[in-house]
């Protein structure tokens, strides 16, 4: 299999949120030819004034590209852009790469790589961890499963968008094991938030308590800049609630599938879930406020930043 290098391929993008976007323009800075397509055409005319080209539709896109790659909301949305009647696997010819970086189920992810074998379309599933700062600065780590060849052949695509890049297994090895590092990006988070609340009612400072907490060890990157954020009370999203209540729910799945009891996470679920219902449209470490609110010590603290 040739290396999927910029002077050697065209790439098809579809899905062009957060995540997305900021992918698809480091791919557009490192010389590749990319036309892309979103359900929301502002959102796929802004990459034009990097040299990508809007498609009309999923079917002309999946044409023309010897590599798709997609960034999509949910298991659902998956399903649709590759199966349906005007989807990917429609109009791709035999031989289209796809590179799939949605945050799905593993059997999604192994359905999508079975149903692109009968066409001649090799599927790898490259679940994406990282900030929306990760991906414009190309430092992201990337979560492989499927071909070994086609993982080896990628590495110029993945060069361009990350620091690191590990092939997990066969197909659906990649979303299992985002699944796991999201199961302790939002356990951790919630645990912080208990702490927090815990370190406030018991008299200490919020302002000093955030800033001595951000200097110990036991916080984890992922988590740092959410304390800075939070001691603003800034929880615009970032990584949205609904995203993170929707990556619980694949991992209370898989684990119900396993039989895996998994009680701390079935409680952070439960908390997110809870603040989700009074804002969808904040950040996951909204649960620090949501505790912060259970504890009664929200009043002088919940009001949003405003500019």
């Amino acid at each position: 299999m040739k290396r999927l290098a910029a002077d050697q391929i065209k790439l098809g993008f579809i899905g062009l949120g957060n995540m997305g976007s900021r992918v698809a323009r480091r791919l557009l800075d490192h010389g590749y030819q990319l036309s892309a397509y979103d359900m929301d055409p502002v959102k796929a005319e802004a990459i034009t004034t990097q040299g990508g080209v809007v498609a009309k539709n999923i079917l002309e896109l999946a044409g023309t590209a010897d590599v798709l790659l997609s960034s999509l909301t949910n298991d659902e949305a998956v399903r649709s852009v590759y199966t349906g009647p005007e989807g990917v696997f429609a109009g791709a010819r035999p031989g289209t790469v796809v590179l799939e970086m949605s945050t799905i189920s593993p059997e999604s992810s192994r359905e999508l790589h079975r149903l692109g074998a009968r066409g001649g379309i090799d599927v790898l599933d490259v679940a994406v961890s990282g900030s929306t700062t990760a991906a414009e600065q190309g430092t992201l780590t990337l979560l492989a499963g499927g071909n070994p060849e086609l993982f080896r052949a990628a590495k110029p695509i993945f060069q361009a968008i990350a620091k690191q890049y590990f092939l997990l297994g066969g197909s659906g090895s990649g979303t299992a094991m985002k699944l796991v590092v999201n199961t302790l990006l939002g356990v951790g988070m919630q645990a912080i938030a208990e702490a927090v609340a815990l370190g406030e009612k018991t008299g200490l400072d919020r302002e000093r308590l955030l800033e001595v907490l951000s200097k110990t060890a036991v916080i984890a990157p992922a988590h740092l800049g959410k304390l800075a954020r939070a001691a603003v009370n800034d929880y615009s999203p970032q990584f949205p609630l609904r995203l993170m209540n929707k990556d619980f729910q694949l991992i209370l799945q898989a684990a119900a599938e396993e039989r895996i009891p998994m009680p701390v996470t079935e409680a952070a679920f439960r908390v997110n879930s809870d603040e989700l219902a009074q804002n969808d449209e904040e950040d996951f470490s909204a649960v620090l406020r949501r505790m912060e609110e259970v504890a009664g010590i929200a009043s002088f603290h919940s009001a949003p930043v405003t500019s």
